[in-house]
């Protein structure tokens, strides 16, 4: 009977385990999480910081499942070092964990930006579940917010905030939102759209520190020298793989676990998937490549034959309640040719390169972008139907 052992309980671990317990039957599965809770919907956590769902909402997989499935799971508990020689990992409380194959699905934590009150009270990053229940207490008692980051993170846990009634300001390094989602034009739609529900913006603006005191942060200051007063700040950064047991087991890291196409790694039996793989030079971070990993690693894990080639980058979502998708290469530098129009609050675009799609954008209708996915998937050569694309 095999030991499968997985380290981290998100998307790609979770997936992993369905996928060995669908091919090994017998096999017995240990998963090891540093979070308090079953698998969670992480996706919806701006749901959950806007008050419209609860905490068991959020949770997908019962602890009863777990029972049934046949997957020991330990949760609020840290692997802290690995070896690969003997084929074990340490836990906190000093356990020794064996196994016959292993997953490293230890996911990442968000980036804090080095910088002067970083440490303040009021200052938060969001990625967890723990970090949106300490938000929700801390904003019962706040009228305002600064949200760091004018990427999608940041600006859902903006929109949950102003549906809490907190007036909310976003800085932004970048000249626009969006900046991996959207063009230019697409961007400045955006903007318009968000500020008339109540936004403000700062773009193009980059943080020289935070001020405050024993009782917590006071405002940001911007390189300009510009002071925004605020009692609460939300850094959205971008996140890091957590690479620390990676490490200890000596398997080969650049910028996060790099595998092959069967999602292993460069020592035998270990394997990675979610935000802590990179294939082919990519750490995707998102919650569907996690999901293919996942069930990838899992396969080969427990002996099938399964090949990774790859996610396409692509984001289909309500941004503060506006629908956007956005796939591919967006052309932001006008290199490619593109097809685009807009109007009261919609903004299309399809890029295109020797008669095929490799990029799209959908702002405020995106009625028509599953079928241009499709195409792009596809490579279909679109020469004799350019003029339907938009509609």
């Amino acid at each position: 009977m095999k030991r499968y052992l997985i380290i981290g309980n998100g998307a790609a671990g979770m997936t992993a385990a369905e996928q060995i317990r669908k091919h090994d039957p017998k096999g017995s599965i240990t998963i090891v999480s540093s979070e308090s809770y079953p698998f969670y919907w992480r996706t919806r956590l701006n749901d959950y910081l806007a008050r419209e769902i609860n905490e068991e909402d959020l949770i997908v997989k019962k602890e009863a499942w777990y029972r049934d499935t046949g997957l020991e799971v330990r949760l609020d508990t840290q692997a802290t070092k690995g070896n690969a020689q003997e084929q074990s990992i340490v836990l906190a409380n000093g356990e020794e964990l064996h196994y016959d194959r292993l997953l490293l699905a230890t996911g990442s934590h968000s980036f804090l930006p080095p910088m002067q009150g970083s440490e303040l009270q009021g200052v938060f990053t969001l990625r967890t579940l723990e970090d949106a229940r300490r938000i929700r207490r801390h904003a019962e008692n706040v009228t305002q917010a600064v949200l760091i980051g004018g990427g999608l993170l940041g600006l859902e846990a903006a929109n949950a905030l102003r549906k809490l009634g907190i007036r909310c300001t976003v800085v932004e390094f970048f000249p626009r939102l969006l900046p991996r989602q959207l063009d230019t034009e697409g961007a400045a739609k955006l903007q318009e759209i968000m500020e008339k529900m109540g936004f403000h913006f700062k773009l193009g603006a980059k943080t020289r520190e935070i001020q405050g005191d024993t009782a917590g942060v006071r405002g940001v200051l911007l390189e300009d020298g510009q002071l925004l007063e605020t009692p609460m700040l939300i850094v959205s950064a971008g996140v890091r793989p957590n690479l620390e047991l990676a490490d200890s087991l000596g398997v080969q890291v650049d910028k996060g676990v790099v595998v092959d196409d069967r999602m292993a790694t460069s020592v035998e039996n270990i394997f990675a998937a979610g935000d802590v793989a990179n294939y082919n030079g990519m750490l995707y971070g998102i919650w569907p490549a996690a999901m293919e990993q996942g069930a990838t690693a899992g396969g080969n894990m427990a002996g099938v034959s399964l090949k990774y080639s790859g996610t396409l980058m692509s984001t289909m979502l309500k941004v503060a309640g506006i629908q956007l998708a956005s796939a591919g290469e967006i052309d932001a530098e006008n290199r490619y040719e593109s097809l685009a129009s807009q109007g009261q609050d919609i903004y299309r675009k399809v890029v295109l390169h020797d008669d095929k799609i490799v990029g799209a954008i959908f702002l405020g209708d995106t009625r028509p972008f599953n079928r241009i996915k499709k195409m792009m998937e596809e490579k279909q050569d679109v020469a004799t139907v350019r003029h339907t694309l938009l509609d």
